[in-house]
């Protein structure tokens, strides 16, 4: 069983609610400007593979690769076939502290 703060950012809404997104950012460009955007940090390196899979609970393109996850993970709700859960111990950890 993953603990809580595994789950922080399962999914997209936990995602969104963990970087404090909302409907107010709907539309905007990622851009600096409007305070999102995306880089590569000093987690990169300690993330290690992601899996790229189908989504999951869709009816339309549901076979298309458009859902990832990080393989060392243990807060993913499904798993590509053949990928394992890792143990506690090799897992990937978020922090708590990461802004």
């Amino acid at each position: 069983m993953p603990c809580e703060n595994e789950r922080i950012a399962a999914g997209p809404g936990l995602l969104a609610k963990r970087f404090g997104l909302n409907k107010s950012h709907n539309n905007l460009a990622i851009s600096i400007e409007n305070d999102i955007w995306l880089t590569e940090g000093s987690y990169a390196n300690k993330m290690q593979k992601v899996v790229r899979t189908t989504r999951i609970g869709i009816k339309q393109a549901k076979y298309l690769n458009w859902r990832w996850y990080l393989q060392q993970s243990r807060s993913v709700s499904k798993r590509a076939k053949g990928d394992r859960c890792p143990s506690i111990k090799l897992s990937w950890k978020p922090s708590l502290n990461f802004q």
